[in-house]
């Protein structure tokens, strides 16, 4: 009976340590999504240039009023400009050519984080259905103007 138990235990322990291996390559995997939970990246657009879109292909805005790094676009005006949320415990990642030194994030007055890119936060237009359109592009709505921005960080004043 103990030969049987120990027989048992040898067999069974390298079982043990692969699931337990897979397991752990699940979590870290899981870990480095986590880590990068927003993508922005970038697009050619008819008359505007390379401008700043998200995982979506859509269309990435900034809000005079914010004027860089304070999130005021709340309530009603969110809802018609969502911001780009970061959930927490995620970064946001650089693809196309955006950059990765330029991207953080600001407090949201509405709860959690918003992305923010060369210190302004970012925001989608509900009026933008596809990936490509700009629609909100120079509108002076909700309080203030908005634009999009090129992967330099700049204000991009086109008006469409």
């Amino acid at each position: 009976m103990r030969k049987l138990l120990l027989l048992s235990l040898l067999v069974a322990a390298p079982a043990t340590f692969v699931l337990a291996s897979a397991a752990l390559g699940t979590s870290s995997s899981r870990d480095s999504t986590r880590a990068t939970g927003v993508r922005i990246s970038t697009r050619k657009l008819p008359k505007l240039g390379v401008v700043l879109v998200n995982a979506k292909g859509r269309t990435l805005y900034m809000f005079v009023p914010d004027k860089r790094s304070k999130v005021t676009c709340v309530k009603t005006c969110a809802a018609v400009w969502p911001p780009v949320k970061l959930a927490s415990g995620t970064k946001a990642a650089a693809a196309g050519q955006a950059k990765a030194s330029l991207l953080g994030s600001d407090r949201n007055p509405s709860g959690g984080r918003v992305v923010t890119y060369n210190g302004w936060p970012l925001y989608t237009y509900v009026a933008d259905t596809a990936a490509g359109q700009a629609k909100g592009q120079a509108l002076n709505l909700n309080g203030g103007l908005w634009y999009v921005l090129s992967p330099a960080g700049k204000l991009i004043k086109t008006k469409l």
